[in-house]
């Protein structure tokens, strides 16, 4: 019989593993537009139509489920960001990148903000295993914008001088802040305006 490591190291049967998946991306989706306090088991139930006891089987309770989707909203945002940013070594790149996000939150009106972000600010103080697991994921998608950051350094492109780690927790602040905003004003204006300064700021320490 096929089997299915977990993260943990519990073995699942494909089967297993697919319901088990299917249970935490419909929680994600939930949770995303309704926040983790305003999603319950029963709503999670009715969006999968699995059992309580298949529910139970998986996750002993909604902290054990709302740590499976940080788990996975997490490695959703940061395969996107990779895919964004690995290659990123220029200017005009790390504007690009910018359009690309200013384009798809555009598309929900600054609705919903970031997904990590929201989780976060949800989680951080009612569970401290899964604030841990988003500060971790703050921490490698922090590390990607720092990886551009460095290559536009090496390139000569921008200032030796200047501290890459900063800039980078500088862009990430920015570009969080700015999704916050935009979620409450409903208006993607706050997040491109933000994310804009923060790359003035860079633009600023050019190297030449």
């Amino acid at each position: 019989m096929t089997t299915v490591a977990l993260p943990n190291g519990r073995r699942l049967t494909a089967r297993g593993a697919k319901t088990r998946a299917r249970i935490v991306a419909a929680a994600a989706d939930l949770m995303y537009f309704r926040g983790v306090g305003g999603t319950t088991l029963d709503d999670v139930l009715a969006a999968t139509g699995v059992s309580k006891s298949q529910l139970y089987h998986h996750f002993d309770g909604k902290d054990a489920l709302v740590r499976a989707v940080v788990d996975h909203v997490g490695e959703r945002v940061l395969e996107r960001e990779r895919d964004a940013l690995d290659h990123v070594s220029t200017l005009p790149g790390l504007r690009r990148w910018r359009d690309s996000l200013i384009q798809n939150n555009a598309l929900r009106h600054g609705a919903y903000g970031c997904a990590l972000g929201t989780l976060a600010s949800e989680v951080s103080d009612s569970d401290d295993r899964a604030r841990q697991a988003v500060s971790r994921l703050f921490v490698d998608w922090q590390g990607l914008l720092a990886g551009v950051l460095s290559r536009l350094q090496d390139g000569g492109v921008l200032s030796r001088e200047a501290s890459v780690d900063q800039l980078a927790t500088g862009l990430m602040g920015a570009l969080q802040g700015g999704y916050m905003l935009a979620q409450t004003a409903r208006d993607v204006t706050p997040l491109a305006t933000s994310i804009d300064m923060a790359l003035a700021h860079i633009e600023s320490l050019s190297g030449s």
